[in-house]
């Protein structure tokens, strides 16, 4: 089974990397829809953890496309590209698109899905 996610480690602070997954993200022509600050969120809770944000992205034309062939799809969108620390190291995770048609494969989105998960890997390096 080909694997669910696509993670780096980076030398960059965690702060740094979150900064580069957005430029990276809009210099490929992607919007950033949300950033889920999710450390400050279950602190708020009474949950103690290592930064983590989940940083959601998203193309119209791409969205748009996928939902058309299936709007089951809408579950599994936006894409979301995690940084987080552990065990004193950044990285840099995302969802693998490519997967997406493994799940909806009457829709027909290979093609696209691939696309999106060559974009979103690029976002991913040239955030590294």
């Amino acid at each position: 089974m080909e694997k669910f996610d696509y993670t780096v480690e980076t030398s960059k602070s965690f702060d740094d990397a979150v900064e580069a997954v957005v430029a990276q993200t809009k210099e490929k022509g992607f919007g950033v829809l949300h950033v889920h600050d999710v450390t400050a969120t279950l602190a708020g809770k009474g949950f103690e953890r290592e930064p983590l944000k989940i940083i959601e992205i998203c193309n119209a034309k791409y969205a748009n496309e996928v939902l058309n062939a299936d709007v089951k799809i809408a579950l599994m969108l936006p894409c979301p590209i995690s940084v987080y620390v552990e065990n004193g190291k950044t990285c840099i995770s995302a969802l693998r698109p490519r997967i997406i048609s493994d799940f909806y494969p009457d829709a027909n989105i290979k093609t696209v899905a691939e696309e999106v998960d060559r974009i979103v890997l690029e976002i991913v390096d040239g955030a590294r």
